[in-house]
């Protein structure tokens, strides 16, 4: 199944991740594609709030992942941008996170596709400046291999 949103606000950004962490189930994993500056972050403070996390959201980029464990289902949320190696995500427990009873959010996802799940749902967000600064295509798809 693939999806495709135009937003055209930060504000239309953060409502589809916010609608699809409402629909999040334990387990669920989704990865975010997309260059620096597109609107990762907002999405993924949408995302929090759909989750019914109050707490700030910020992106871990220096500790690799963030557990927000205060909403309805533990959020972990990582961003791989600045991973060496495959390797380190062995060494903070990785697998105990995207397997575990909570939902993962893993920004730069493609970086690691390699040890990704078989089954998780990508967020590819796009901007396109001839339809405007604030304009982003957003892709939803899911993915199993």
């Amino acid at each position: 199944m693939i999806e495709i949103i135009e937003t055209n606000s930060p504000e239309e950004t953060e409502a589809l991740g916010k609608r699809l962490a409402a629909e999040a189930t334990p387990g669920q994993v989704f990865t975010l594609i997309g260059d620096l500056g597109v609107g990762k972050t907002v999405f993924t403070q949408g995302f929090a709030t759909g989750l019914e996390i109050d707490e700030a959201i910020c992106s871990p980029t220096f500790t690799i992942v963030q557990v927000y464990d205060t909403g309805r289902l533990p959020f972990y949320h990582f961003d791989v941008y600045r991973i060496g190696d495959v390797e380190e995500m062995d060494e903070i427990g990785y697998e105990d996170y995207i397997y575990g009873d909570g939902v993962s959010l893993i920004e730069w996802a493609n970086l690691i596709e390699d040890i990704l799940p078989d089954n998780y749902t990508q967020v590819t967000i796009e901007k396109n400046l001839e339809k405007g600064f604030d304009y982003r295509k957003i892709t939803v798809e899911k993915i199993q291999k």
